[in-house]
């Protein structure tokens, strides 16, 4: 029996009429190959799986002609099939002109009836499902439903920035949130108080969990649906874009034997990958390795993960109170929001636990003063940190688009950096915009780092109760950069735009006084 080792999308005959009547495909790990041959087909059938007998009959059958399988790698089979069920699924924009060919889609919509007792059919779950899967296939974190007087607005947040996608009837407004409320199992009934929920979804062989916001706004209720591909793999600290001093700096916090290491930035700066990222280069087998998060994104080999379920009383501070009876050595949490959490995971670090932590500050030195805001003694925080980091994260430039320009003394001096230090920089780079990368001109996204360890002097600083101003100016002396500093390394070499970095690091957070 013949062997192949690798396929492509190119290889094989499988359209969009094919892969909707035998969705079977995926299941029995079969793929139809191109070929001249017209009095037979060629199937590519995993090598180390039984003959799919059956679904090859039904090959033959749609097909009309003999089949003779092929055998290949399951992980290539698998692959393929994915791209090309996903190339197969309509646009959630082509399904609503489809929808409305084939009829008055709100009209549709109100036949359905009981949402609970709808089928796959009803066109207010396929134009869910389509939204998600379409989502997925243009790499957003977040979907919007917006409802207005007058329309509804559907947006993605693809690399940090939002863009309209469709524009649905406002009839269809209703059920669409409804079906949404149904899948995270809320309360359909309830459309005055905010509601919170989930679901999971499989969509071309990716297990995707999706968390829901509902909230009630004049013209009706807003949702928002964030996406967490579960198939999606982990970063290390050396795959972050860090600079090599600063990957020293990180993995001396990783390695040290108790203390507190802080990651701070706003949501959706990317805390939580370098928090598993640091993880991921910890002794798991012969330490006990504990986190509790809200929610848990991605399961760790080795570590103990702790869902915080607030409607049963387990918030961080509760559950974080268990962990440290489980005898752990290192700890992860995924937010310190309190005292009472602020001051256990303090308690902890100086007990001999390593202990890491996010926290909501505009930059790495605030979560000092934030700690000290919450109330925590200036003495526990400065005996306790060992290192306090910022970061951000900026769109990649799309590298079939990117168009160079000549750099310029402003765009190093918007960006805090002396001119002279980049004079032997020819060209930086600006985007464009082109098919590949929906006109945006970016692809992708890095991140750039502000941190410090806390050395004997900031301890002293921090122990005094001196202000950021003084911290800020010590951190300097230290070597400490800022993030529009930080992100010139990015523009240097091309990676983005000084626009880019301008648009999320603020300059009250990198100004430093003499």
């Amino acid at each position: 029996m013949r062997t192949v080792s690798r396929l492509t999308v190119d290889q094989v005959d499988v359209q969009r009429a094919l892969a909707f009547q035998l969705p079977q495909l995926r299941q029995g790990c079969l793929v139809p190959l191109l070929d001249g041959d017209s009095a037979v087909v060629h199937v590519a059938v995993a090598a180390d799986r039984p003959l799919p007998w059956p679904l090859m009959d039904d090959v033959r059958r749609k097909f009309g002609c003999e089949v003779i399988p092929v055998l290949a790698p399951e992980d290539q089979i698998l692959l393929v099939l994915n791209q090309v069920f996903d190339m197969a699924s309509a646009s959630a924009e082509q399904m609503l002109e489809d929808l409305v060919e084939e009829g008055d889609l709100v009209r549709e919509i109100e036949e359905v009836g009981d949402l609970l007792e709808a089928d796959d059919d009803a066109p207010v779950i396929r134009l869910v499902n389509t939204l998600i899967s379409q989502a997925l296939k243009d790499r957003a974190s977040d979907i919007h439903i917006e409802p207005f007087e007058k329309e509804v607005k559907v947006r993605f947040r693809i690399d940090g920035v939002l863009h309209t996608v469709v524009h649905p009837p406002k009839g269809v407004q209703a059920a669409l949130i409804s079906r949404i409320k149904v899948m995270a199992g809320l309360d359909i009934a309830e459309k005055r108080h905010p509601q919170d929920g989930r679901f999971r979804v499989r969509i071309a062989g990716r297990d995707v969990d999706v968390r829901v916001s509902v909230l009630p706004t004049a013209f009706g209720e807003r949702v928002v649906l964030r996406l967490l591909d579960k198939g999606m793999r982990m970063l290390t600290l050396s795959e972050l874009g860090m600079s090599d001093e600063q990957l020293k700096l990180i993995r001396r916090a990783v390695h040290a034997p108790h203390g507190i290491a802080l990651v701070t930035g706003p949501t959706g700066s990317g805390k939580s990958t370098t928090l598993y990222a640091a993880l991921m280069e910890v002794d798991r087998k012969n330490r006990n390795v504990m986190t509790i998060e809200d929610p848990i994104e991605y399961q760790l080999e080795g570590v103990g993960q702790m869902q915080v379920q607030p409607k049963i009383g387990v918030d961080f501070a509760t559950g974080l109170r268990s962990i440290l009876r489980q005898d752990p050595d290192i700890v992860m949490i995924g937010e310190i929001r309190d005292l009472e959490t602020a001051e256990i995971a303090i308690q902890a670090s100086l007990t001999g636990h390593l202990v890491f932590a996010t926290l909501h500050t505009n930059d790495a030195l605030s979560s000092i003063v934030r700690l000290q805001d919450m109330g925590v003694e200036s003495y526990l925080v400065a005996s306790s940190l060992l290192l306090v980091q910022a970061q951000r994260l900026v769109r990649r430039l799309c590298p079939h688009c990117r168009r160079p320009r000549a750099p310029r003394a402003e765009d190093w001096l918007a960006l805090n950096v002396d001119p002279n230090r980049f004079g032997h920089v020819e060209a930086i780079y600006e985007a464009v915009g082109c098919a590949r990368c929906m006109q945006t001109g970016y692809w992708g996204r890095i991140a750039i780092y502000e941190m410090t360890m806390i050395s004997d002097a900031l301890r002293n600083l921090i122990h005094e109760g001196k202000g950021l101003l003084a911290l800020r100016r010590q951190a300097r002396k230290e070597g400490m950069q800022s993030l529009r500093e930080d992100g010139a390394r990015h523009v240097e070499s091309g990676l983005t735009t000084v626009d880019e970095v301008l648009r999320v690091a603020r300059e009250e957070a990198v100004v430093v006084e003499a």
